[in-house]
């Protein structure tokens, strides 16, 4: 386990102040969509009526003639690659001989005025031949196959259980809609302000577009109004990069909340079919299953979704035969990519719905078969790797377990299903007790070379040291700012901390995702505040070590000060760090070490619910986590209750409705999310069971919460109800027919 002074103020293990926090609270922090430059354009989108159809012709004669616009732009104006994608460059900059889904981009205007330039759009005539859209998934076109084989192919046991389960669109439903700025250079390039999850990746993908060599298209990150994955893909930044170069004058561009619907890719629809086989004592003995993803008309990071569904779809468990396939299809509907749980999500609906099942058919506690059959550290999954570092499963549960249950309904209205509404006094009202655990990796997988960069300057401001650390990790609400100012603090041993705005012209820091920047980030950002360290001590004879500002030799006796060691040289290191390797996994057996960590974390949620009305208020969440060292204890507490937010979201009301490809509900009036009236009190456990191969001992913390918040609610009202309630989000019909 390694150690930290958390002696060091706002180090490593403490919870300063956020420096945007004060700003956010306030309303004054600035967002992408503040944006503003002097003689500045607005840029507008022409999208899609139709999930599939020919594009015949477009007649831009009406939008060219209104006053006020500069330019409307079609797929002939792309000077460079006409398609761009995450994993396959398969998604066109705008749209070329057909359609494949509702809101696909077809062309872009730029105008002195934004309502001038949605009216241009407006005046666009495309013709198109409307041509039936494929739906359904396994109706489509294959994208990707991932089987996980191990063990007996024909298991026999003593009890089996079956299930098919259902999981709908969701939406990262970020409050602030894609947004940025683009600024045409002098040197013929362009400078993008932009919120986004991934700058290089980005920056790749729009200089292939526009035709650039990489180092003229220079990406900034602007304020950040949450992510959850939606950012990773582009949106705007191709079309206002496109549109700044041809009028050659500053273009921003901003959705609203309609438009951001079609803009980003969504949550995966699924249908989860699982067979569990175990002993009479309740040993798992085999599992078979096979996960089907709707990914829409384009690839984004379908492929690796399909991947996590897959390699984490048997759950944290201990099972010797394992018949797993998960695919993933091309359909007509929105395109689907990543979202917080990345797959693990689905899997655990399934998967978690199959234990409570088979703890039925056995007459035994849910809780009690879980713990029977848990992961330990040096259990091997069915990928056959073993899990090296710790893996509390037992103990998550039995914490959850333990917990205190919330106090028995009362009659005040406020706190029963349906609230003030009145819809009940509590005579059709039961409650119902769920518990779920997931497992989810953390840090990119299949051999991918996930690595971070980062680079510290220490000098002397005023007579102080202070640390500049830049890095082009996004900040996306999540607090990470806050977490490299902390490492620094630690590592060396300054108060005075500047961490600078992330953009392209240090390298690159990988996605915000995957649970991955505190342990890849934050891992480079030590490393460079060691080199810088390294640097230092080589300049004072005898000097080993630096503690408390000072330089001291292996005695412990201080030997300079540390401004005396920086004098008029400042030291400045660029580290690239990688966590150890991960391999991709054979394509027929789904075999391999593909993941570098795990995570894991238990829920046990308790319901009240109106079994005539159907409605559900979610009393209490009790959740228990490991997240091997927390870095920022108060960030870590709010990632876990962010997180279960969005399961419930995902349990009972969040779902995107779709009806022969045409999105029904893109607006917040009628696609749901959870507001504070209805999560409930919660009560968060942290485990702090150190990792051995990350720094500190971290384990990402951001997506486990979603994953088992959502099978823990629905187990639940299934409690309550008596209902089967295969598929998420329960709607009042599920229950009350």
């Amino acid at each position: 386990m390694t150690t930290v002074d958390v002696s060091v103020l706002d180090g490593v293990g403490t919870s300063p102040r956020r420096p945007d926090g004060t700003l956010k609270v306030r309303g004054e922090f600035a967002f992408s969509s503040d944006l503003w430059h002097e003689d500045m354009l607005w840029g507008a989108t022409l999208r899609s009526p139709y999930p599939h159809a020919e594009i015949r012709g477009i007649d831009l004669t009406a939008a060219l003639a209104l006053p006020g616009v500069y330019a409307i732009l079609t797929y002939q104006d792309v000077p460079g690659a006409k398609r761009y994608g995450l994993e396959i460059a398969d998604q066109p900059v705008l749209a070329m001989d057909e359609v494949r889904y509702q809101g696909e981009p077809v062309a872009i205007v730029a105008a002195d005025h934004p309502e001038t330039a949605r009216r241009a759009a407006g005046h666009i005539a495309v013709d198109y031949l409307e041509l039936p859209p494929v739906t359904d998934p396994e109706e489509g076109d294959l994208l990707r196959r991932v089987p996980v084989r191990t063990g007996d192919p024909h298991p026999t046991a003593d009890v089996v259980v079956t299930g098919e389960y259902q999981v709908g669109m969701q939406d990262q439903a970020f409050l602030g809609p894609e947004s940025g700025l683009a600024v045409p250079a002098e040197d013929g390039g362009v400078d993008l302000y932009v919120a986004t999850q991934w700058l290089h990746v980005d920056r790749k993908q729009v200089a292939a577009c526009l035709g650039l060599p990489e180092e003229k298209v220079r990406l900034s990150l602007a304020g950040v109004g949450g992510a959850f994955g939606a950012r990773e893909d582009l949106s705007m930044q191709v079309h206002a990069s496109l549109l700044a170069l041809h009028t050659r004058k500053p273009v921003k561009m901003v959705y609203g909340r309609e438009e951001s619907f079609y803009g980003h890719v969504h949550r995966h629809p699924a249908t989860l079919r699982y067979e569990h086989g175990a002993t009479r004592d309740g040993d798992l003995v085999y599992v078979r299953a096979r996960i089907v993803l709707d990914g829409g008309a384009y690839a984004s990071s379908s492929t690796a979704v399909a991947a996590n569904a897959a390699t984490l779809g048997i759950g944290p468990y201990e099972v010797p035969n394992v018949d797993m396939v998960a695919d993933v299809y091309y359909t007509n509907n929105p395109p689907c990519g990543a979202m917080r749980g990345f797959g693990a999500v689905q899997a655990c609906f399934g998967y978690e719905s199959q234990m409570d099942k088979l703890a039925a058919a056995l007459g035994m506690s849910p809780v009690e078969l879980r713990i029977r059959n848990a992961l330990t550290t040096g259990s091997r999954m069915p990928t056959g790797q073993v899990v090296e570092g710790p893996a509390p499963v037992a103990s998550l549960l039995a914490r959850v377990r333990s917990r205190p249950a919330p106090p028995p309904s009362t009659p005040d209205l406020r706190e029963l299903p349906g609230g003030v509404s009145n819809t009940t006094h509590g005579e059709g009202v039961v409650r119902g007790v769920g518990y779920a655990i997931g497992i989810k990796n953390v840090g990119f997988s299949e051999g991918f070379d996930d690595y971070s960069t980062a680079r510290v300057r220490l000098e002397l401001v005023g007579g102080e040291p202070a640390a500049l650390v830049h890095t082009a990790a996004a900040e996306v609400g999540q607090g990470l700012v806050t977490v490299q100012a902390q490492i620094a603090r630690t590592e060396l041993g300054v108060e005075r901390v500047t961490v600078a705005t992330a953009d392209t012209s240090v390298g690159s820091a990988g996605s915000s995702s995957a649970s991955r920047q505190t342990y890849v980030t934050g891992g480079a950002v030590r490393a460079a505040c060691q080199a810088v360290r390294a640097t230092l001590l080589s300049r004072v004879a005898g000097a080993t070590d630096v503690v408390g500002g000072k330089l001291v030799n292996a005695a412990g006796v201080v030997v300079a000060d540390l401004a005396e060691a920086i004098g008029d040289e400042p030291v400045e290191e660029t580290v690239e760090w990688r966590h150890r390797p991960t391999y991709p996994i054979d394509p027929k057996t789904g075999q391999g070490d593909a993941h570098v960590q795990y995570a894991f974390a238990a829920h046990r949620a308790t319901v009240d619910v109106d079994v005539e009305l159907g409605l559900v208020k979610v009393v209490e969440i009790a959740t228990a986590q490991d997240v091997g060292k927390a870095v920022n204890p108060l960030a870590v507490v709010g990632q876990i209750h962010g997180g279960t937010a969005q399961g419930l979201g995902l349990a009972l009301m969040e779902e995107i409705q779709i009806v022969d490809g045409v999105v029904r509900n893109p607006s917040f009036t009628d696609y749901l999310i959870p507001t504070i009236l209805d999560m409930p009190p919660m009560s968060v456990d942290v485990l702090e069971l150190a990792d051995p191969h990350s720094p500190y001992g971290l384990r990402g913390v951001g997506e486990p919460p979603t994953i088992s918040s959502t099978p823990a609610i629905v187990a639940a009202v299934r409690a309550a109800t008596g209902k089967a309630l295969a598929r998420v989000p329960i709607r009042p019909e599920h229950i009350t027919t």
